[in-house]
């Protein structure tokens, strides 16, 4: 499978979107089979709609140091399925209480609270399946650093450990370092996870991943902090989930700490470091900075 190098960025995350959407539809269970209501909010949640940034940010890695498409395809997929699983939990009403996500009913509120709990134990589950199948070119040692880097990003380090940070600091006022421990935690160690896997999928020079790994963190917080500016300016409709929750439900976030103003500035800022720190790099981190940009400016 081969793509060009020079196709334009849109047409670059189209075809890699296409390629991930085809995957996920053929890897979930089909809807009849049972447990059906399982097997249904399990494909209602993976192919209901989203970004797919974490993928992209897998090819966009990988395709860089020239790792195979056939590769990434499943650390892509693998990424993702983690990613939608923290959101079925997530928005669960003991977590962040959330009715609306890509613009349809969240997954508890379409099914029910039990079938949303199970259907993100089974896309994480299904996530570490997918990492612990044979992966063309990769040696067993590699696939075994795939498993215990994603095994980290989603837990009580990484993922998992941000969302409890990130309720143990509801109501309440936190500094600064405080809300960059708890974002880089939530939100950026699965995105940083996602870079470094895909050139993790080939080999690159130390300097090279050092580089990448610097990047990645700011990425992960540029990510967030245009989230929380989103959450504050645009509307459920724009957004395709509940619009100021994050003010209703005294959250602790950038805008909340620094001000709209102060956020956006902060945005700027850590694009610019996402872009300084990927510098090393050279060209082989284009699609990175294509992303990074894109991050920075989207509407959604």
């Amino acid at each position: 499978m081969t793509f060009s190098e020079r196709e334009p960025f849109e047409t670059w995350c189209e075809r890699r979107r296409a390629l991930v959407e085809h995957f996920l539809d053929q890897i979930l269970p089909a809807a009849e089979a049972e447990p059906q209501r399982l097997h249904e909010a399990m494909r209602y949640a993976v192919l209901g709609g989203g970004k797919r940034i974490r993928p992209l940010l897998v090819f966009a890695s990988g395709e860089g140091f020239d790792a195979p498409i056939e590769t990434l395809l499943p650390v892509a997929a693998a990424v993702e399925l983690i990613h939608v699983y923290s959101l079925v939990h997530d928005d669960l009403p003991a977590m962040d209480d959330d009715a609306l996500r890509h613009g349809r009913p969240t997954v508890h509120v379409a099914f029910d609270e039990a079938t949303a709990l199970l259907t993100g134990d089974a896309l994480q589950t299904l996530a570490f399946q997918l990492l612990a199948t044979p992966l063309p070119g990769l040696s067993p040692d590699r696939q075994l650093g795939l498993l215990r880097g994603l095994a980290r990003a989603a837990g009580s380090h990484g993922m998992a450990g941000g969302q409890a940070l990130d309720l143990a600091a509801t109501g309440r006022k936190i500094p600064l370092e405080a809300l960059q421990t708890l974002h880089r935690c939530k939100t950026g160690a699965l995105i940083r996870y996602a870079v470094l896997a895909g050139a993790y999928c080939d080999d690159p020079e130390s300097r090279a991943y050092a580089a990448l790994e610097r990047g990645a963190n700011a990425l992960g917080l540029l990510f967030q902090i245009t989230d929380d500016i989103l959450d504050a300016t645009a509307d459920s409709a724009t957004l395709g989930k509940t619009a100021g929750k994050d003010e209703r439900h005294a959250k602790a976030t950038y805008v909340t700490l620094l001000g709209l103003e102060g956020a956006i500035e902060a945005a700027q800022r850590t694009l610019e470091e996402t872009l300084g720190a990927l510098e090393p790099v050279g060209a082989r981190a284009e699609r990175l900075r294509e992303l990074a940009r894109f991050v920075a400016n989207r509407r959604r």
